[in-house]
């Protein structure tokens, strides 16, 4: 072999090893560029919607759901947990809700959309705990009278089987209600009302 067909081949290598590198290195120094149009994890997490099928949810459970860092809680609620609502009015602070948040189709004594379900912010207006769900119609140590509802055992705040506060505890509004909307009977979207505003 002559020593230009040496070079000639020698050259082709280095030019076709030199082009991979080159363009090994220009798709790695596209990544970053890329991704930095992507939001983060972290950002579709504090501000995407989120999608729940509700189809398995039984009469009495609590569904809880994670939605920009907060606790949702989708309750399925009984006709006879319903029919309760109006006995507890007298002694709630905003028993119509004029003072709380929730969207406008919320502003009801249901505070949904639909009564059969509670979709509700979970954290506590006092402090943000997290109130447990007591939903038996029974005396309780901190309510002789209760018709179930929301207990928050940091600093014994108590709601209703609406959100709706009672009077006489710290917190100072009703649980906050999420914008939400039904894509169909069975599945929620929570960040999106029926208007489809967040």
């Amino acid at each position: 072999m002559s020593t230009e067909g040496v070079n000639n081949g020698r050259r082709r290598f280095l030019i076709a090893t030199t082009s991979a590198v080159g363009a090994t290195g220009v798709g790695f120094a596209s990544v970053p560029f890329i991704k930095s149009w992507m939001p983060s994890a972290k950002a579709q997490a504090m501000g995407a919607p989120v999608t729940v099928n509700i189809e398995a949810l039984e009469v009495g459970q609590l569904l809880k759901v994670q939605w920009r860092g907060q606790t949702i809680g989708i309750l399925r609620r009984s006709e006879e947990t319903l029919a309760l609502l109006p006995e507890v009015d007298d002694r709630l602070r905003d028993p119509d809700s004029l003072e709380s948040e929730q969207p406008q189709f919320a502003k009801n004594e249901a505070r949904a959309s639909r009564p059969e379900f509670l979709v509700v912010n979970m954290h506590c207006t006092h402090l943000g705990c997290v109130p447990q769900l007591l939903p038996e119609v029974r005396p309780e140590p901190f309510d002789g009278d209760w018709k179930g509802g929301f207990f928050c055992p940091c600093h014994k705040s108590r709601f209703d089987m609406s959100g709706r506060v009672y009077q006489g505890v710290p917190a100072p509004k009703n649980l906050r209600i999420p914008p939400y909307s039904y894509i169909t009977d069975q599945t929620l979207l929570i960040g999106v009302d029926p208007a489809g505003e967040a």
